[in-house]
């Protein structure tokens, strides 16, 4: 769903919620802003160039950047890319410093608050339809795409038109040419669109840490960037299709591959195993054949390398840097992905729950609304599910938990490997984890009001079992925390799945507590109509103590060091540009190589093998040294020992929770389901004029229910009324 950042697209991640300042010297301040200046400066710049390059005047600019350049070493292509692919990559080079310079985030209470008022990214615009919901930032982000299609399309129709009246042809001609001429600029389109189309995939990237997007939500981004992207190319080839047929020339055309010219068989592949993707990802296949979808998404590697193929490098030079950090990304979660991690604990719960405990090593950070890629070997060697961490990090050092419902094939086998470990005879089956992440929102969101709602469905509850420990923790250690107001709204299908939340032990965490917090919590029972017979009881899951044997996951990941993950972009793009330096100075210059696809094939070689030789000279430079970090950290066998011996998330208990937790309100209701209306109009009678954050974990129906009555009561909201700011938290990947 949309941003959690408060924020607009490219304000970054010091930017903060009205009422609370970051402490920062006024040098440390002014370097952030003048950085900030320059990455908006060339991020505008780097659109408009974009935006107008369909018309005669961007042409133009181009043209005349082009021949201003084309000079050097690297040519047209060089050129091409300066304009397309350097802005994102100086970006991103800049977010490095940002990011240093802006180090941990601390907040504290202003002395003077402002009045709530609206924000663009916490205000639902769209509800209902195929994009889900929708704040207004992504409402005017989606306006301007669309206004950018429908402005290139009218501009290429003009420039198509006053290029026949160049020809003196007749009309069937005219028309079979007029086909040829709009998928060409389809197919341009399609390149423009693909510039952006990788970005949001990158999940640990530097520029989604800058502006705080974190991967859950920008991959709808992506999904929506996909199907724009995927019905330009089509429209593209087909024009091309039709085009052909009429001149009789089709499988000819089709299966041409040129030596200078645009070759058309490594586009007819290419476009392909898009189709393949894009039909595979639409969302009744997605859904229902996830593995489908999974597998044949990795197509993807079919679908750049023959597209630099068809069109060569100047051409393929405009999509790179996009692709460039993708690649960064993609091989930094490989090198993290392939070291095994330890399972601490195992455990099935009654309700149908996984619980898993992580090794993870003290440098490696987290908040609490983070979440990992999991994979386990025995299960599949190239499955990997997102799930929510349900712990704090002020937990444990050294661990961390997720929580796992079983609703498919894959968790139902874990299920079952983790059952037949606790058996005796079976005691010899093992757990091999593997770990990517963990990712996460830049800032953590439950931090920056003091007003907070927390609406959950189902196994929902699992990242604000994590927010509710944190905020604990944090007042009971006199850290910075901000809310004082918490609302839980939880809404499961059965009782059984109740003991979830009393598995925080809150007196214990932060004793009398509720002196310094005001904690409500509504539990509603939809397919029950009252307390089952078995409620009370005990009920004992099925757990294993697995073997420890120091293995934790790995720090590799570009949510981790910034300092690491800035040298290891900046080292990469550096040695991309020198590779591609060397290989027209001493190979396509002395031997006058001018095949197009052959050139394309030179470029993507060139940028595969930076990130593998530049790029993993500093990963490895990175493993050493938190290799060498972590043999000095004298606790860290200390705090195992406690992760090992003391009851974590996910205990077992099936008790009362109001006896759990004496100090917070708990309200649990039968029958019947959350009225959002009714809660949010209590809420406002009682809180008053103030901003409140509401965090929404659970399936999209949930979501637009929530967001459905916060815009509502937003827009016909009274003077002293409270404002409500809608984020989400999930996958739906």
């Amino acid at each position: 769903m949309g941003s959690n950042s408060l924020k607009n697209p490219l304000l970054f991640s010091d930017e903060v919620e009205p009422g609370y300042v970051k402490n920062s010297s006024f040098l440390k301040s002014s370097v952030k802003w003048g950085l900030k200046i320059v990455m908006w400066v060339i991020f505008i710049a780097w659109v408009g160039v974009i935006f107008l390059y369909p018309g005669e005047i961007g042409s133009q600019l181009v043209e005349k950047i082009i021949n201003a350049t084309n000079g050097s070493v690297f040519g047209t292509s060089g050129s091409l890319f300066l304009v397309f692919s350097a802005p994102i990559l100086l970006i991103a080079i800049l977010a490095v410093a940002h990011l240093i310079i802006s180090g941990e985030h601390v907040f504290e209470k202003s002395k003077s608050s402002k009045k709530p008022g609206f924000r663009l990214w916490t205000f639902p615009v769209l509800v209902d339809g195929p994009f889900g919901v929708v704040s207004a930032a992504e409402f005017i982000g989606i306006t301007l795409f669309v206004v950018f299609i429908i402005w290139a399309m009218y501009a290429y129709t003009l420039r198509n038109i006053s290029l026949l009246t160049l020809f003196d042809i007749s009309s069937s001609e005219t028309g079979r040419l007029m086909l040829e001429l709009t998928g060409l600029r389809c197919g341009m389109l399609g390149l423009l669109c693909l510039i952006f189309l990788f970005l949001p995939v990158s999940r640990g990237s530097l520029l989604l840490r800058l502006i705080d997007i974190p991967f859950e939500h920008a991959t709808r981004y992506h999904v929506w960037l996909g199907h724009l992207t995927m019905m330009l190319f089509t429209l593209h080839g087909l024009f091309y299709v039709i085009g052909w047929a009429m001149n009789g020339t089709l499988v000819k055309e089709l299966l041409e591959w040129k030596r200078v010219g645009i070759a058309n068989l490594p586009g007819v592949i290419s476009l392909l195993a898009g189709l393949f993707m894009w039909v595979t990802s639409l969302h009744p296949v997605r859904k229902d054949y996830f593995e489908l979808f999974f597998y044949t998404h990795q197509l993807y590697v079919v679908f750049i390398v023959f597209l630099a193929l068809h069109v060569g490098d100047f051409v393929f030079s405009i999509v790179a840097g996009a692709i460039f950090i993708f690649m960064l990304d993609r091989f930094l979660r490989f090198c993290q992905s392939r070291t095994k991690v330890d399972v601490l604990s195992a455990k099935c719960l009654p309700c149908g729950t996984v619980e898993l405990v992580l090794s993870k090593p003290r440098s490696l950070q987290y908040n609490a609304l983070s979440f990992i890629f999991l994979q386990v070997r025995e299960l599949s060697w190239l499955q990997w599910h997102p799930f929510s961490v349900s712990s704090s990090p002020l937990d444990g050092k050294h661990h961390l938990a997720i929580l796992i419902k079983v609703l498919g094939g894959w968790t139902a086998r874990l299920r079952d490997s983790i059952l037949s470990m606790s058996a005796p005879e079976l005691s010899k089956t093992t757990i091999t984890a593997s770990v990517e992440g963990p990712y996460g929102h830049e800032m953590p969101y439950h931090l920056m009001y003091e007003n907070l709602i927390l609406v959950a469905g189902g196994i929902g509850i699992s990242p604000f079992l994590a927010i509710l420990s944190d905020i604990l923790h944090r007042i009971n250690d006199g850290k910075p925390c901000l809310p004082r107001k918490i609302l839980v709204v939880w809404a499961v299908k059965k009782s059984d799945e109740l003991p979830l939340l009393s598995s925080i032990d809150m007196e214990s965490i932060c004793p009398f507590f509720s002196n310094k917090i005001n904690l409500e919590i509504d539990i509603y029972v939809t397919r029950e109509s009252g307390p089952s017979m078995e409620e009370g009881k005990v009920h004992v899951a099925s757990s294993s103590s697995c073997p420890f044997s120091g293995r934790s996951m790995s720090p590799l990941v570009g949510t981790g060091n910034n300092v690491w993950s800035g040298l290891y972009v900046i080292i990469s793009t550096v040695g991309f540009i020198i590779l591609m330096a060397l290989l027209r100075i001493f190979y396509i210059k002395p031997y006058n190589v001018s095949t197009w696809w052959y050139l394309g094939l030179l470029f993507i070689a060139c940028m595969v093998t930076s990130v593998v030789i530049f790029g993993g000279l500093v990963i490895g430079l990175w493993h050493l040294w938190d290799k060498k970090a972590s043999a000095n950290d004298k606790d860290e066998d200390i705090d195992r020992i406690k992760v090992e011996s003391t009851p974590s998330y996910g205990t077992v208990e099936d008790k009362d929770l109001t006896q759990n937790n004496p100090e917070s309100s708990t309200i649990i209701q039968y029958g019947t389901r959350p009225d959002f209306k009714e809660i949010f109009a209590s809420t406002s009678r009682k809180w008053g004029n103030v901003d409140v954050g509401v965090l929404v974990c659970g399936p999209p129906t949930l979501q637009s229910s929530v967001a459905k009555e916060i815009r509502s009561h937003n827009i016909r909201r009274q003077k002293r009324d409270t404002i409500f700011h809608f984020n989400s938290h999930s996958f739906d990947l």
